[in-house]
């Protein structure tokens, strides 16, 4: 499940309420902590700490840094890109915001001059979406088979019978 710490968005979006309802449901978050894993494989979130690394120190980069990512990172942001031209442009900001840059919701309001509470909406419109291009949903689903198949016609025993001699 999604690792959500207590001061984050999605953690107070996901709070029960004195009525027992939560504005955001599990598979929400599930959706919400695999695009967070997807920017952090495809090292598009922002570095906090400095890079020792002798590689990267003076002369200019070229280009967004696709050259020096790996393959992992390069194929995390073919998915991130294809992911992003399925869902609404207001939706994915909103999305790559609050789970890649971990932006507060009014900091994205007064950023785009949106409404209070609009980019609450928005969120929740994105998750919905972003759950259902990952095949979540908030309740679970199967073939209703119910049934074990096993390659043995017959369970073996757990303590071998011992054979007595007459």
């Amino acid at each position: 499940m999604a690792k959500i710490r207590d001061d984050d968005v999605l953690a107070r979006l996901a709070a029960r309420d004195a009525a027992g309802s939560a504005f955001l449901a599990p598979h929400h978050l599930a959706a919400a902590e695999r695009l967070e894993q997807m920017i952090r494989r495809a090292q598009l979130a922002p570095r906090v700490t400095m890079s020792y690394n002798p590689a990267s120190v003076g002369g200019a980069r070229a280009g967004n840094g696709v050259e020096t990512a790996s393959q992992g990172a390069a194929d995390a942001r073919l998915r991130l890109s294809r992911l992003a031209g399925m869902l609404p442009a207001d939706c994915w900001g909103v999305l790559f915001d609050v789970c890649g840059l971990g932006k507060g919701l009014q900091m994205i309001e007064a950023e785009r001059r949106w409404p209070r509470r609009s980019a609450k909406l928005v969120l929740r419109i994105g998750l919905d979406q972003l759950a259902q291009q990952f095949g979540l949903s908030a309740h679970a689903t199967g073939t209703g088979r119910g049934t074990i198949d096993s390659w043995l016609e017959a369970r073996l025993p757990l303590i071998a019978e011992v054979l007595t001699t007459s």
